[in-house]
């Protein structure tokens, strides 16, 4: 870094907030003709801290020198802020230099209920072992400390891979949930958020439903077990539980999804996304007759299920093809991002089986939620809270700004 040759101050300013501090106190440096480099401010419970950094040019005043400049222009700040019942300290910090620009930055959030010392200690240690350097932390929850992120930044490459194995081991023995993404345009500019249905979008897995409903629902939930815990291939399983269905009359569909409960936040998630212009699909292994239902009554954009084949008001234990398998998933959302001209980073994909890894890959944020521990391990991110709405947390959304969004 090259200096520049004029004097750097930093004035760091705290105290109980109240209109107009930072007006006043820049309209001193603005009379200084001063050139403000950086400013910061947080706001604890009404407790202010804000720093301003600026440089002084040795020609910021004609007849006086930039020392003389800087002793003058402290004293007004510090008369200023004792007037104004704050405390100001200041710091010299020698020559200005050229800013270094990061090479790599990344946006850390963790969120629990609520999330421990412990565990940020614990994170911080480690983003510390890998060079980072936090430059922001801010809590997005309100009430309880539910949800932290920090924006960290390295001049360094990153082994991302051996970092969210670190925070994975972190996640797991301090009941955290930790997403790592790459902070920059994409992850501020999602523009899809495609969802999973059965243990995803719902509570339930609507095949065993089904099979409750006709009275085989032992058989056909074994078969539901390994195939979504990635012991049997999709497509074999489908065909083997599907065709214990047959004789599953459309009235006993309807029964079914009329009992059919929503994932906790799952209706206000999807609000807030339609509000903010995101499009929503819903892209499921399971079937039709309840995904376009669900469609319908929340609004999503696209709806894509594996459609069973009904013949004189009864499931005649077929499925009709193409099967909505892992590889049609990941297909799917391709197609409609292409369709839509959105770029994959702008996608987000949220699912909980074997079947949804591929999806989960293909996006640029793929989340695995509540789900199986072999897709815990090999998504991007997994998050083990139950309620969808602290997905928003992701993309930098606020408490505050949900309870704005949902009025």
């Amino acid at each position: 870094m090259e200096a520049t040759g004029n004097s750097t101050v930093l004035i760091t300013v705290s105290g109980h907030d109240a209109p107009g501090i930072t007006s006043e106190l820049t309209g001193i440096l603005a009379e200084s003709q001063v050139n403000i480099l950086d400013i910061d401010q947080a706001v604890i419970r009404d407790l202010l801290s804000l720093s301003i950094l600026f440089e002084i040019a040795p020609s910021s005043t004609v007849a006086t020198s930039a020392a003389a400049t800087e002793k003058a222009l402290i004293k007004d700040l510090l008369f200023k802020a004792t007037e104004m019942g704050m405390k100001l300290e200041f710091r010299n910090l020698g020559p200005a230099k050229a800013p270094t620009p990061k090479a790599y930055h990344y946006a850390v959030t963790l969120i629990a209920e609520p999330v421990s010392a412990k565990a940020l200690h614990e994170v911080t240690a480690v983003l510390a072992k890998f060079k980072l350097n936090i430059d922001v932390i801010e809590r997005l929850s309100e009430g309880e400390f539910g949800c932290v992120e920090m924006l960290v930044s390295t001049t360094q490459e990153l082994d991302r891979s051996e970092l969210k194995k670190q925070l994975l081991s972190i996640a797991r023995q301090q009941s955290v949930d930790i997403a790592l993404q790459a902070e920059g345009l994409y992850r501020r500019a999602k523009r899809m958020v495609v969802f999973d249905m059965d243990s995803t979008l719902i509570q339930s897995e609507v095949i065993d439903e089904f099979a409750r409903e006709k009275g085989v629902y032992d058989e056909v939930s074994a078969i539901t077990h390994e195939a979504m815990s990635g012991k049997m291939d999709f497509d074999e399983s489908l065909k083997k539980r599907v065709s214990k269905l047959k004789g599953l009359t459309t009235a006993q569909i309807d029964t079914v999804y009329s009992r059919v409960q929503l994932t906790p936040g799952a209706a206000d998630l999807i609000h807030v996304l339609k509000k903010l212009g995101y499009k929503v699909a819903l892209i499921s292994g399971g079937f039709t007759c309840i995904a376009n239902r669900l469609k319908d009554q929340l609004g999503i954009d696209f709806a894509y299920a594996n459609t069973l084949e009904i013949e004189k008001g009864e499931l005649t234990g077929r499925v009709i093809l193409p099967i909505v398998n892992a590889q049609r998933k990941a297909d799917l959302l391709e197609i409609i991002a292409q369709q839509e001209q959105i770029h994959l980073d702008q996608v987000i994909a949220i699912g909980d089986g074997a079947n949804d890894l591929l999806m989960l890959e293909k996006a640029g944020l793929g989340i695995a939620f509540n789900a199986k521990p072999v897709v815990s391990e090999k998504a991007a991110f997994s998050i083990s809270q139950k309620n969808l709405r602290s997905i928003l947390y992701l993309l930098g959304i606020s408490g505050r700004d949900l309870s704005e969004l949902l009025t």
